[in-house]
């Protein structure tokens, strides 16, 4: 399922990306056309105004001066004189047919009145006009020209093949699609890392789900079994035995209750559901009749237990109570069931001017660094072997929700000479 999601989510991340580097690439690529048109035109503008005034100037037509000038601007040109068409060893035959100028000068005439009869003896001032036109289906930039000269008129006709232009640009579309084409499949590459990288908490997340169900089934199969079995005994069982088998079930019935508790604390933590309601507390009275209650229970064990307070007022901390103890005693509890017969436990609180921190040591066999923050997982336990009914591996884990539920944090460190040490910290 998580594949079929992950393969999605990158074609759709890469298809709408990449439309929308399309798309600028589209917008950017016709400005930079529009543009490379623009200047193209005008530096063909340019250059017959340059031709005009030249000519204009020289009362004898250079040769070497036009052949110079044609091979620098790539222009073809048609010169008349008074009607006479000018011969150029160096220009004509041109390259294209005199039809091609006759077009030229067709389209000056009707759709801009360029008119050599309106050139007279007395006219002084020469006229020109430049446009785009389309010749045989090849796009031409065209321009006319009038310079009065001897009575008369030169008449020129230019022509300039955007075939260059069209090579440019198509060069540029080619570029422009290379680039997005590499573009593209760079975010494709991206995507699959950055959605495989969302993807993997809900993968994991499902993981956890699914062994958090499989490791409950067991724990709750477990105790019901033994129920079951403890019933069918009892049908054939003495009046003795089956107060011992009723004895039984009532444990085990309690153990399963225990672990649907926990189960369903965890679950309200998973839907927001978890609520706290935070009161002034003394955390430190809390502390001390956390440790009061153990302390028997460790007597009985073997186990001697030392609580270090502060000699200094400490300032009621805003906190749910009932939450904290849940965690004092679950810490606590878990100190107890894993140290051996003839160890010890400590409780510390170190009070400072913005937060409490509560240390709970023991000297067991203690925590490896691998396993430090794994603890904290549902059904989590170091040592697989371990038998105790009483713990489940979730305490620890609901100790952590209800600590970050308070904005603080709990971690693991080692007691020095061996050992745990559960440390919270609570911001006042």
């Amino acid at each position: 399922m998580f594949q079929k999601l992950h393969i999605r989510l990158t074609l759709f991340c890469t298809f709408i990306c990449g439309m929308i580097l399309v798309f600028m690439s589209l917008i950017c690529l016709s400005v930079s056309e529009k543009e490379s048109r623009e200047r193209n035109f005008a530096d063909f503008r340019v250059n017959i105004s340059m031709l005009v005034n030249h000519l204009e100037s020289q009362a004898v037509i250079s040769y070497a001066w036009l052949t110079q000038f044609c091979a620098d601007t790539h222009f073809e040109l048609d010169i008349q004189d008074n009607g006479s068409r000018l011969v150029f060893d160096s220009l004509s035959p041109t390259s294209l047919e005199e039809q091609y100028f006759t077009q030229v000068r067709q389209k000056a005439k009707n759709d801009y009145g360029i008119l050599e009869e309106a050139i007279t003896a007395e006219s002084v001032l020469s006229s020109h006009e430049e446009f785009e036109l389309t010749i045989h289906g090849e796009t031409y930039y065209g321009a006319m020209a009038l310079i009065p000269k001897n009575s008369g008129a030169l008449n020129i006709a230019a022509l300039y093949s955007l075939s260059g232009l069209k090579k440019a640009v198509l060069y540029q579309r080619l570029l422009f699609a290379g680039a997005d084409i590499f573009g593209i499949l760079l975010l494709g590459i991206f995507f699959w890392f950055f959605t495989w990288r969302m993807i993997q908490p809900l993968a994991e997340n499902r993981q956890k789900q699914a062994e958090f169900v499989a490791f409950a089934s067991h724990e709750l199969r477990s105790p019901l079994t033994v129920m079951l079995s403890c019933l069918s005994a009892m049908k054939q069982a003495s009046p003795e035995e089956a107060a011992h088998f009723s004895e039984t079930i009532e444990q085990e019935g309690k153990r399963m209750g225990r672990l649907i508790d926990d189960m369903l604390t965890l679950s309200n933590t998973d839907s927001s559901h978890f609520s706290i309601h935070k009161k002034p507390a003394e955390l430190d009275t809390l502390l001390l009749s956390a440790y009061e209650k153990f302390e028997p229970l460790a007597k009985k064990k073997g186990i001697s237990m030392h609580i270090s307070l502060p000699e200094e007022m400490v300032r009621p901390c805003l906190c749910d109570k009932e939450r904290i103890e849940q965690v004092f005693a679950i810490l606590l509890d878990n100190a107890v069931s894993y140290t051996q017969e003839g160890g010890s436990i400590r409780l510390s609180l170190k009070a400072s001017q913005d937060r409490l921190i509560f240390r709970i040591a023991d000297n067991g066999a203690g925590i490896p660094d691998a396993e430090k923050e794994a603890v904290f997982d549902r059904f989590y336990r170091c040592d697989k072997s371990h038998k105790d009914k009483s713990h489940f591996g979730l305490g620890l884990c609901i100790a952590r929700e209800i600590i970050l539920m308070h904005k603080g944090k709990l971690w693991i460190e080692d007691t020095p000479g061996g050992g745990a040490t559960f440390v919270v910290v609570l911001n006042l």
